[in-house]
Order: C-alpha cells, then sequence, then structure tokens
C-alpha cells in the first residue's frame, strides 16, 4: 500500500492539473480523495468532507449511489465500449430516446459527445454546416456567431471564441475564430440597454449569423450570475424572428441546477441545439450530448455522393457504460423525487445565505436554484477586489476543509454547488463552515 507521503510526492512530481498554477499547487500539500458515501468526500486519512460543489458541478444524487453502480456494473459485463460509426448499441439508443422525452419540445436527434466542450464544439460545427447546406445560396454567408460577455462555453478553440471571460480567451486569441459579443445585464436597470443591443446587432448582422449561444439564464463560471427575469426568453424570440439559431448551452444549469430539469423551461424556450453534459451521468462517468431538431437533422440527409454527413464525432461517442449511468441516473430522477423533493431545499438555502450578507466582505451573494456565487471584496462599498495575487478565494476554500467542507472559488467568487441529495441539515452545516472560512480569512487578512 503506497501510503499517503509518498502519493503527495508523486502527485507534485507527475500530475498536471488544470487551471491551476502548478508552482503553487507543488508549494501545498495535496488532498487525496479516496472514495465517496452520499453527499461526502473522504480522503486518504479517512476525513470526511461536504461536496460543496458537486465534484465540479456534475454529481446529483450523490456519490455511491448503488443504483448507478449496478447499471454501470451490468453493462461492464455485456460490453465496456463499442463504437457508433457503423454500430450502435441498446445503451446510446434507449438514452437518445429518453433525452428526447424530457428535453424541450421540438429536439428529436442526439448525436453524443464526451464532454460539455465537445457537446458545444457539435452545436457550432452543426449550426454552421446547417446553413451551408439549407438550400438557397444566401444562408452560406451565415458563418459567425453571436455570445454573451461573460459567458463560459469550455476549453476547446471553438467553444472559447464563443467565451466572454477574458482571462480564459487572451492567451489563445490568435487561435480563435472571430464571434460577436453581446452585453451581459445582470440587473434590471440593464435589461432595456441590452435587449436593444442584442435586437440592434441581430437586425443588422442576421444574414451573417448562423447562431446565438447562451448560457439559459444564468452565467456559470462568469460567478454565478443570473440575467434578469424574462431576458433569456426574449433573446430567444429575437433569434426566431431573424432565422439566427439559439443554441442553448445546459452544461451546468441542465439536470435540476436551477429548479427545473432544464434551465429553459422556465421560461418556455425552445432551443434549436441543447448542449448537456455535468449531471448527464449522475456525476459517474464522462458523457455529452447534442440536442438538435428534425429541420437541423433533415439538412443533413442525401445521397452519399452529396457529402452532407456531420464528419464529426469521437472514439467514445455515445460510451455504452456512460449511457447506463445515465439511464440509471434519469431513473433515479422519478423514484427519488428530485425536482419535487429539491423546492424545499432551494428555499431553505435562500434563507440561510442571508447571514452571509452581514459579513463586511462579502459583496454579493447571488442564487438560482442551487447554483449559488458568493462573491468578496477587499472593500465593498467601493467595490474594490482583492488584489489578483492575494488569492482569497484559495485562501478561503482551504480554510473551509477544516470545517469539513470541500468548494471550489471562480477568483474571489466562493461557489457553491451542492449535489441535488443534499439534506436540510447539510445545508446548514454547508453554509455554517463557508461562512466561518470567509470571516476567518477576511478578517486575519485585514488584520496583517
Amino acid at each position: 500500500m503506497i501510503s499517503g507521503k509518498d502519493l503527495h510526492a508523486k502527485d507534485h512530481r507527475y500530475l498536471w492539473h488544470p487551471f491551476t498554477q502548478m508552482q503553487e499547487w507543488c508549494a501545498e500539500e495535496p488532498l487525496i480523495i479516496e472514495r465517496g458515501e452520499g453527499n461526502y468526500l473522504i480522503d486518504s486519512e479517512g476525513k470526511r468532507y461536504l461536496d460543496g460543489v458537486s465534484s465540479l458541478w456534475c454529481n446529483v444524487h450523490g456519490h455511491n449511489r448503488q443504483e448507478i453502480t449496478e447499471a454501470i456494473l451490468a453493462q461492464l459485463g455485456r460490453i465496456a465500449h463499442s463504437t457508433l460509426l457503423g454500430l450502435t448499441h441498446r445503451p446510446a439508443i434507449l438514452l437518445a430516446e429518453r433525452l428526447v422525452e424530457i428535453a424541450p419540445p421540438g429536439l428529436t436527434k442526439v448525436f453524443y459527445s464526451d464532454d460539455g466542450a465537445t457537446a458545444v464544439e457539435a452545436a457550432l460545427k452543426i449550426a454552421f454546416q446547417y446553413w451551408q447546406q439549407k438550400g438557397p445560396e444566401e444562408y452560406r454567408g451565415k458563418t459567425t456567431f453571436l455570445y454573451f460577455q461573460g459567458a463560459y462555453h469550455g476549453d476547446t478553440l471553438g467553444a472559447v471564441s464563443v467565451g466572454g471571460v477574458d482571462l480564459f480567451r487572451h492567451l489563445y486569441k490568435p487561435l480563435l475564430f472571430e464571434a460577436i459579443p453581446l452585453p451581459a445585464p445582470y440587473t434590471a436597470a440593464e435589461q432595456d440597454g441590452a435587449l436593444k443591443e442584442v435586437e440592434r446587432t441581430i437586425e443588422a448582422r442576421h444574414r451573417g449569423v448562423a447562431g446565438l449561444i447562451m448560457e439559459p439564464l444564468i452565467q456559470g463560471a462568469a460567478g454565478m450570475r443570473a440575467y434578469p427575469p424574462g431576458f433569456t426568453r426574449r433573446v430567444w424570440e429575437l433569434c426566431r424572428a431573424r432565422e439566427v439559431l439559439f443554441i442553448a448551452d445546459e452544461v451546468a444549469t441542465g439536470f435540476g441546477r436551477t429548479g427545473t430539469m432544464f434551465a429553459c423551461e422556465r421560461e418556455g424556450v425552445l432551443p434549436d441545439l441543447l448542449a448537456v453534459a455535468k449531471g448527464l451521468t449522475g456525476g459517474y462517468l464522462p458523457l455529452a450530448a447534442t440536442l438538435a431538431t428534425q429541420e437541423i437533422f433533415d439538412a443533413f440527409l442525401g445521397p452519399v455522393e452529396d457529402k452532407k454527413a456531420f464528419f464529426h464525432g469521437h472514439t467514445f461517442t455515445g460510451n455504452p457504460l456512460g449511457c447506463a449511468a445515465a439511464l440509471a441516473s434519469l431513473a433515479l430522477f422519478e423514484t427519488d423525487q428530485v425536482l419535487e423533493r429539491l423546492q424545499p431545499k432551494v428555499a431553505h438555502l435562500c434563507e440561510g445565505l442571508k447571514k452571509f450578507e452581514d459579513l463586511v466582505h462579502v459583496g454579493e451573494v447571488r442564487q438560482l436554484g442551487v447554483m449559488v456565487g458568493i462573491e468578496l471584496f477587499e472593500d465593498v462599498n467601493g467595490r474594490r477586489p482583492y488584489p489578483y495575487g492575494r488569492r482569497m478565494g484559495h485562501r478561503v476554500i482551504t480554510e473551509a476543509r477544516r470545517h469539513g467542507v470541500v468548494i471550489r472559488p471562480l477568483g474571489d467568487v466562493i461557489i457553491l454547488m451542492p449535489p441535488l441529495s443534499i439534506s436540510l441539515d447539510e445545508i446548514d452545516a454547508l453554509l455554517e463552515a463557508v461562512s466561518r472560512a470567509i470571516r476567518r480569512v477576511t478578517e486575519s487578512d485585514a488584520t496583517g
């Protein structure tokens, strides 16, 4: 048995972690997770931590749910992987049927991929190719995309091209294709001006625009910033009026995170393309999907010699194990009455978050469903952020571990997104631990 100390050394020697400054990482002792039980993570020393961010926003029903484990094992006993290129298999077929049943009406076809970024990449390529093959010559000029400032759609080059987070775009800018940014309103006062700009841009540019991509209702990686009510629907209506495909990125918001199965439902939005991942398998295995309307799918049909097929795919597209896990996870939504039982938890979370308003360095608390962002400022009144190198968000999440909670920040925004299976008592424990961590770190920083 390799000791925890040896694992620490091997991690520092061999691993390259995502979104991590490795010089800082290697100066600290890593937290090694050995297993999970329910809503808890257990480290190599046996210490338990409440999973406050659903293992990066993907775990839905808790860890080690027997029903999902058994579904994976049953499929493993048949076959672990078989390609969808030239073949098909039962789990992929049945999951596609189930996704169409629960998705917003009008989405009838499912294209599988591996993660959120690849689901977005597929959506962008489908939208582009759709207009090239639709018919009239005038449509072939529809080659660019609209996106919102602050939006995050993944790390692959196409996804970064339609992402609005400057930190992620700056370095790779020479590799990105040009797309058109739109203002993102975060308050009711900003909504009218933003909508006028969206309408003006669509009116002026629609002949060259293949699609608009949007995180419905709330921008996740921007720091959990919600749009004003009705904004998402109005944007969708503007797209419909001018033949601009509406691409809904529900990688983060899908599968109950906002209180409904999909965020689009809350405003009656019917997207042309829908990207899902993260919670699709309950957080157990990597799997993603891009759902499309029948009209879009039909534009890809024709004789082989016309070369209209969607020339895109991955080795593990529609992996049987992932599909089996997803089917089991979706079944749990019904047997556990997940969405029905979620509403009291959302209300309890909302009430509990009020305590953060009294913390001196908390400038804003944002919540939609179980998606929460708590933003820290060095000077709240002046809205002055902490210097980037101070790593306040990181220091808070490190302190939270001492109180038995694992969370992850986005800069100095403390993110909470627990599994939907979290209990009311666990919500209280999560909020108390995070509140203590923020208070301790910010007060010690202020005193020097």
